[in-house]
């Protein structure tokens, strides 16, 4: 830190890095002294407007974390997904905390990479799912953990959009290499795979497809579509717990249906959203007691200071301020990657893969 005050780069100016401009912008103790983005002018334009005067401006990530004269104590990565490891890798070999925008990033060993340059490197790489800071989504966790539900067996989570592709960079391969699957489905795997400890998965058996977000009757920009706008996946955990999973930016229904845990001793009901990255409707409870089918309604709590992405920056920081460990961990989220990269994997064989991770 420098005069006491953190000393953050972004690199990527596209529209997330706006949520992590405002979220930094509040802080009293942080200075965004670099913005970093290959599109000539991009980061010029993003530092006039969120008034950051500070802030000198790159081509390259490299440019940025190279310039020693910044002394730059974290970055937050922005890019599309198939630009996250380079400049992770590249920031925490500087000695350099990185806050990485989600999904991970687009393949298993990607992920991997990453990881054992966070281990070499010592600094903390938190990833960034700020739906875990909802309030709705910290009641459904503590739940599940209560033990209220007893041992969890099976697990049906999705949600998706009737209509919902959000085009820009999301839908070639070249820049977002996965589609509706990292984009929201990372969310609702993240849900529930935290709410049960994170067991580690062990097979998958995937589906993904492309029907709508290919077709010029049904979407305007089908001749750059090249990602997938459905997926679906039947998982093994460890732990003998199954994952029904599937996520929609496009398909012809209104929902894939509620996400549904089923523990031993109760079930609970989670309503549908399009996206999982927030707040939800009331969930329900249903157990069996003294002979007789019981249904709790448990109401959404009354959300109050509700930044989940200020909240998602600030809890970085104070990691890196106390010596503490990530917020969102590699080690949970490598997880999560592994599912997303079965399910392709998968998809593509037309048949179940095992999943392997290697220690690091």
């Amino acid at each position: 830190m420098k005069n006491g005050k953190f000393q953050v780069g972004i690199i990527g100016t596209g529209w997330i890095a706006e949520s992590h401009a405002e979220a930094y912008n509040k802080m009293e103790d942080v200075e965004v002294v670099g913005l970093a983005d290959w599109i000539e002018g991009k980061a010029d334009r993003f530092k006039e407007r969120y008034g950051l005067s500070l802030a000198k401006t790159y081509r390259s990530h490299q440019e940025m974390l190279d310039d020693d004269s910044l002394e730059l104590d974290a970055v937050s990565v922005c890019t599309f997904n198939r630009q996250h490891a380079d400049p992770t890798i590249y920031a925490l070999k500087k000695g350099v905390n990185v806050l990485l925008e989600k999904p991970m990033c687009v393949t298993l060993e990607e992920g991997i990479a990453m990881m054992k340059a966070e281990k070499e490197s010592g600094k903390i790489l938190s990833i960034g799912f700020q739906p875990r800071f909802d309030p709705s989504m910290k009641l459904m966790k503590e739940i599940v953990r209560s033990g209220e539900l007893g041992e969890i067996y099976y697990i049906q989570t999705g949600g998706g959009r009737r209509r919902g592709i959000p085009g820009s960079t999301f839908i070639e391969d070249k820049t977002a290499g996965l589609g509706a699957l990292a984009d929201i489905g990372c969310y609702s795997l993240d849900m529930c795979l935290d709410a049960i400890g994170y067991p580690k998965p062990l097979t998958v058996s995937g589906f993904k497809s492309d029907y709508i977000g290919t077709n010029p009757k049904q979407y305007n920009e089908a001749n750059r579509f090249s990602v997938d706008d459905f997926a679906a996946a039947f998982i093994r955990l460890e732990g003998g717990v199954i994952l029904d999973f599937r996520i929609a930016w496009a398909m012809n229904v209104d929902t894939p249906g509620d996400t549904i845990i089923l523990g031993k001793e109760g079930g609970l009901r989670i309503p549908s959203t399009d996206c999982w990255n927030g707040g939800f409707g009331d969930m329900k409870i249903y157990k069996t007691i003294a002979g007789q089918n019981v249904e709790t309604v448990i109401p959404a709590p009354n959300a109050g200071f509700n930044d989940c992405f200020y909240l998602k920056c600030r809890k970085f920081l104070d990691a890196i301020k106390n010596g503490g460990k990530a917020p969102v961990p590699t080690s949970q989220i490598i997880y999560n990657q592994a599912i997303l990269d079965g399910i392709v994997r998968s998809a593509e064989l037309g048949r179940e893969v095992e999943i392997e991770i290697p220690e690091i």
